[in-house]
């Protein structure tokens, strides 16, 4: 086997790895594919013989990438939740079925990686997500991350505590149980879903915190929106009640939210955010391009 072999197959050791990195960074199961594939040309490009920590090496690399990646996104500085044309963008879902992720997607979903969490991180400038995503979810040492960031390690770490601070405060604290949590949590689901295909209201409302958030994203050609309070949601859930008719139980980030299919194809993902019995937010992507890389069959369900 050539010396360029062995790198290729050490590389595609780390991908599933290298793929959880980028998505976590970037949001977006594409770019996430494509800043691997750049990871691996920039190791055929460069001389790798005295790194001792490959994994190390190309999950720094991965980061540069990633954050050059973000700051070129022409439409903002940071990564608002709403674009300049006030569209809601939601983070790409990663769906399995009811039983649990296969092994590929489990990697990827490591350390709960919510969808509630993805959008927190979506809030946050590319420099606090990198040194946040980093070293507190991959443990990469805040003297490797700063020469990404063109900073002192002192300063990335500032960063990073910023990043820790606003997601400890506005995504779900990971669960002590999380086979009684998920259970919990398809309950609450189940009940929303009952309440709205039956168009009743008050058993809406009673499933939904009092504060909750509603968001939806329809991609480029359809509207998008951003609701809250219980009220406003329940109503809104009920005018569409057919995807709750069409819904069907799913994992959505490895927490159990519900993937609408009408003639073989995906019509939305919803991805519930539960707290203490209710849910707190609800995020639904409807944008029928991106729906439409969905395979339903690899879904099992």
């Amino acid at each position: 086997m050539s010396e360029k072999d062995v790198l290729a197959r050490r590389f595609e050791e780390h991908r599933p790895h290298l793929r959880a990195v980028a998505y976590r960074m970037l949001g977006s199961l594409g770019e996430a594919e494509d800043a691997v594939q750049e990871a691996w040309f920039k190791l055929n490009r460069s001389d790798t013989s005295g790194v001792e920590n490959l994994a190390g090496w190309l999950t720094t690399v991965v980061g540069r990438v990633c954050l050059d990646m973000l700051r070129s996104r022409a439409t903002r500085r940071e990564e608002p939740l709403e674009d300049e044309e006030g569209r809601v963008r939601l983070p790409d879902p990663v769906l399995s079925g009811p039983d649990g992720p296969d092994p590929e997607r489990e990697i990827l979903l490591a350390d709960s990686v919510g969808l509630a969490l993805m959008i927190v991180l979506q809030e946050l400038g590319p420099a606090e997500r990198l040194a946040f995503v980093l070293h507190d979810m991959f443990a990469v040492p805040f003297d490797e991350i700063a020469p990404v960031l063109g900073r002192t390690p002192a300063s990335a770490r500032q960063l990073a505590s910023r990043a820790r601070r606003r997601v400890q405060g506005a995504a779900p604290a990971p669960d002590t149980d999380p086979a009684a949590a998920l259970a919990e949590r398809r309950t609450v689901v189940d009940a929303f879903l009952t309440a709205a295909r039956g168009g009743d209201f008050e058993a809406l409302v009673a499933v939904l915190d009092p504060e909750i958030v509603a968001r939806s994203d329809g991609g480029a050609l359809l509207p998008s929106a951003l609701r809250r309070g219980a009220a406003e949601v329940a109503s809104q859930a009920i005018t569409f009640a057919r995807f709750a008719e069409a819904a069907r139980p799913a994992l959505v980030n490895g927490t159990p939210g519900v993937v609408a299919i009408a003639q073989g194809r995906v019509m939305s993902v919803m991805s519930f955010t539960v707290r203490d019995g209710k849910v707190t937010a609800l995020d639904i992507l409807t944008d029928p391009e991106r729906l439409a890389g969905i395979d339903v069959e690899a879904l099992g369900i």
